[in-house]
């Protein structure tokens, strides 16, 4: 429960801390108040293109998208408080992970933004892990940056800096070319011992593309790497500007490290200690766990990233989760329209999420595939949403439903399945977080089964990565990175707080178990349907 009249106080009086991460679909704003509850919020709807085999964010969707989230969140501001937002105590920038922006040394964009949900860099995803022996994933900057050293694009010789949405972000609103060490993680493997990205890899890559004559070397061009806590630079009046076009914010005001949706979704759950993991549903889905150690062996299903402090994490990334969910709730919503019901999102999606729940156990002879995008943990490069049955399969809406939550889940099972049973890597809890999590207790339950381990669920599950990033921010502001990350959110933002617990039950484990059975055998119709699609849209051919 809010309390309007503290709320008022911590906005007026500049103290508020405000999160800001731009999502998928979303870039949203969270402001939080002394006790860390969040007591505004901002969004902007948006949504990425395809650009020539690409997809992508324009620059000015980048900027008017932060600049009408900002706005969103002054009006929600005046609405409830009847106050001017001009002061701010810290703020937090926080993005999609991954992804290649890359900026000449006038700080001209050199190419189009290319964003996590590309799978256009496998031939040098393949070589960069076999060269550090470390999975690369093909989301990850460096590797963007070597497969368009393999492309011969001519813009490579020209690059002065290369960073993340949330990096770009943060360097216009501070000046500081700067990234939170999670970030850092999804941008060139990272030594959790030196907090920093590893020297001997980063010699290895300058000492293989020396003989292309680059004018640069690979740690001049990369942001520098920053743990939780650490000053990151101040709001500057051109900063300022930048996010209120109005003039009414103030500059001066403090911003933490800037760190990707993994890092928030680890604050957001109070999943920084060892041990402890989280997953994060929505747009796409990632399941997080805290190792004590890197892994014995490498998993092109498994990254290595880190905690927001820098400890190491396995982490299972599937670039697909309920976009098709999305679509075919929306082709029902249209349904109804035509039948003049118009239903709140809300409810319309909680009445089908509990409907999911009385399907049978194993999807009854239906199963689909949520793949928008390429998804490299199944080794498919391109998307194409595929929804498959059995002839004699009684296609029902419950049914339906419950495939579609397990389909959105059936990737991530599968890359966790390698961590917990090939790698044994010990997991002592595990929370669900995102918009997937928002209906209680369905998608919750999905997930205990595809694990088969208990699932928590707090109540802040919806406010997600904006909050997380808050509380990383508020972090800064109050400890400075005096105290461990993992104490601050167990004594400050936690305590007393457990959430809601759903253990497996067996029988939905062994659905889950029989429905990954038949989606794994149909695999190959998916990537066949894939590969065709991709011939339509660039031969223009018939199907």
């Amino acid at each position: 429960m809010i309390d309007r009249e503290t709320a008022r106080a911590a906005i007026k009086s500049g103290e508020a801390v405000l999160g800001l991460e731009f999502g998928s679909t979303r870039i949203k704003a969270v402001l939080i108040d002394g006790n860390h509850k969040p007591i505004a919020m901002g969004v902007h709807d948006w949504e990425n293109h395809l650009e020539n085999g690409v997809w992508t964010y324009s620059l000015e969707d980048i900027i008017t998208g932060l600049q009408d989230c900002y706005r969103s969140l002054k009006e929600d501001v005046q609405e409830k408080y009847s106050v001017t937002l001009t002061k701010l105590g810290t703020i937090g920038i926080s993005g999609m992970m991954h992804g290649y922006m890359v900026f000449d040394k006038d700080g001209q964009l050199l190419v189009p933004f290319r964003s996590w949900r590309n799978t256009i860099t496998g031939e040098a995803a393949g070589k960069l892990t076999e060269l550090f022996s470390f999975n690369v994933p093909q989301r990850w900057s460096i590797a963007h940056l070597y497969q368009a050293i393999l492309n011969k694009e001519d813009h490579v010789k020209d690059i002065a800096y290369m960073t993340t949405l949330a990096g770009y972000i943060h360097w216009q609103l501070t000046g500081k070319k700067v990234v939170g060490i999670g970030e850092a993680a999804g941008m060139f493997p990272i030594d959790s011992d030196a907090l920093d990205y590893d020297r001997i890899m980063m010699a290895k890559f300058d000492e293989l593309v020396n003989p292309k004559g680059y004018p640069w070397r690979l740690r001049e061009i990369l942001p520098g790497v920053l743990c939780a806590g650490a000053d990151a630079g101040t709001l500057t009046k051109e900063g300022a500007l930048l996010l209120d076009p109005t003039g009414e914010l103030m500059p001066g005001c403090i911003l933490c490290p800037p760190e990707g949706d993994a890092g928030t979704g680890m604050a957001a759950t109070n999943s920084v200690a060892v041990g402890t993991g989280n997953v994060s549903a929505g747009t796409s889905v990632f399941a997080m766990v805290v190792t004590e150690k890197p892994l014995a062996h490498v998993h092109e299903e498994i990254d290595m990233v880190t905690t927001p402090d820098g400890h190491p994490v396995a982490m299972v990334h599937c670039n697909n989760c309920s976009s098709d969910l999305n679509a075919w709730i929306g082709l029902l919503r249209e349904f109804g329209e035509q039948f003049g019901l118009n239903i709140p999102s809300d409810e319309l999606y909680g009445s089908l999420f509990k409907l999911a729940m009385e399907g049978a156990k194993d999807g009854g002879g239906l199963v689909s595939y949520n793949y928008y995008s390429g998804e490299p943990v199944m080794g498919t490069n391109a998307g194409c949403p595929l929804f498959m049955r059995d002839p004699d399969a009684e296609m029902d809406l419950a049914d339906f439903m419950r495939v579609q939550l397990m389909s959105s889940l059936a990737t991530l099972k599968i890359g966790l399945d390698i961590l917990l049973k090939d790698e044994a890597v010990p997991l002592t809890s595990i929370t669900g977080h995102g918009g997937l999590f928002k209906t209680a207790k369905v998608a919750q339950f999905i997930l205990a089964a595809a694990i088969n381990a208990p699932v928590t669920v707090m109540e802040t599950a919806g406010e997600g990565g904006p909050w997380g990033m808050a509380l990383l921010a508020a972090y800064e502001k109050e400890t400075h990175g005096e105290i461990p990350l993992d104490d601050y959110l167990n004594s400050q933002i936690f305590a007393g707080e457990s959430g809601i617990t759903m253990e497996p039950d067996p029988k939905d484990v062994a659905g889950f178990d029989a429905f990954l059975e038949k989606y794994r055998k149909g695999l190959d119709a998916e990537r066949c349907a894939a590969e065709r699609m991709v011939q339509v849209r660039q031969k223009n051919v018939r199907l």
